[in-house]
């Protein structure tokens, strides 16, 4: 039982501390391509564009990871859903267990696809448009189900 109190200490740790780079990256490539949206200007596949963009996919990903090991060691993840039901959860521990997993999944799907597609287009408008709108979403809806209130603390 200890070895899982510590997993879970350890997975919730990285979740958190990787949380914040994942979100500043993020922040900054969907910025990055809005500026390059409303300035038209070309998309730069070898530098800052292409990397910031990869870059926050990157840590997106990773960010998953961590967070699903985390799901299947929190005691307010998978094992709240087995013992309580889910007509048993209160807020706080749904917001955990089945909105905060279910909604940035959906938000990393979304990323993705802002990534696959921007690969497909030649010219940077619709480069810059795919990663714009598409992290953007991804990252509102990250934003929306974040547990802020045990994050901060």
């Amino acid at each position: 039982m200890e070895e899982q109190g510590l997993a879970h200490q350890w997975a919730l740790e990285l979740h958190s501390y990787l949380a914040y780079v994942a979100l500043a990256v993020l922040f900054l490539a969907v910025a990055n391509a809005i500026m390059g949206l409303v300035s038209n200007r070309t998309f730069n596949t070898l530098g800052k564009d292409f990397r910031l963009s990869l870059f926050a996919l990157i840590l997106c990903h990773l960010q998953l990871l961590a967070g699903l090991v985390l799901f299947f060691v929190s005691p307010s993840g998978l094992n709240a859903i087995q013992e309580l039901g889910m007509g048993g959860m209160n807020s706080a521990v749904r917001l955990l267990a089945v909105e905060h997993p279910f909604i940035n999944i959906i938000a990393l799907v979304l990323i993705t696809i802002g990534w696959s597609r921007h690969k497909k287009f030649m010219e940077g408008k619709k480069k810059f448009k795919s990663i714009a709108v598409f992290y953007g979403l991804g990252l509102v809806l990250i934003l929306s189900r974040i547990p802020w209130g045990q994050w901060l603390n």
